[in-house]
């Protein structure tokens, strides 16, 4: 970490950030209309968040996730998901779905993982995780960049 402050580009330009943030309530209404598990959704926050290295919002959203009511060992295995028998076949193609929209620049979203989310979810759902996966990854960038204090 380096000593030189951050400008928060949330304060600097607010009406940017409250763009966002509105885009983020359009993508979980989006998520809830298409009849995603609540729990799910902060799943793929929190996985997102894992992916991209921001602890502003790995704190933010597991807290959350725990709130709701998300078991404590499906968040802790998280990272490893595809090796444990704690996500359903719902879970597991959003979350492959979730992670090659945050891996873009590693290959796009291939047509693999495309197919395998398409194969379980439905159109409605493919639409509302990209743009939950889009947003979390607008917001991690905001939080990263900005270097959100989390613990002291």
């Amino acid at each position: 970490m380096t000593d030189s402050p951050r400008v928060n580009i949330g304060k600097q330009h607010p009406a940017a950030y409250k763009a966002l943030i509105a885009l983020s309530s359009q993508a979980e209404e989006a998520t809830a209309a298409a009849g995603l598990d609540p729990l799910l959704v902060e799943l793929l926050r929190i996985r997102t968040s894992q992916i991209n290295g921001c602890a502003f919002c790995l704190r933010m959203h597991t807290r959350d996730a725990l709130k709701k009511g998300e078991n404590p060992d499906r968040i802790a295995v998280l990272p490893a998901w595809e090796e444990t028998g704690y996500f359903s076949e719902t879970d597991r193609a959003a979350l492959r779905l979730t992670e090659a929209i945050t891996r873009v620049p590693d290959g796009h979203v291939g047509d693999e993982d495309y197919s395998a989310a398409a194969a379980v979810l439905t159109a409605d759902q493919i639409s509302a995780i990209a743009w939950l996966a889009t947003v979390m990854n607008a917001f991690n960038r905001v939080a990263i960049t900005s270097r959100h204090p989390v613990g002291t």
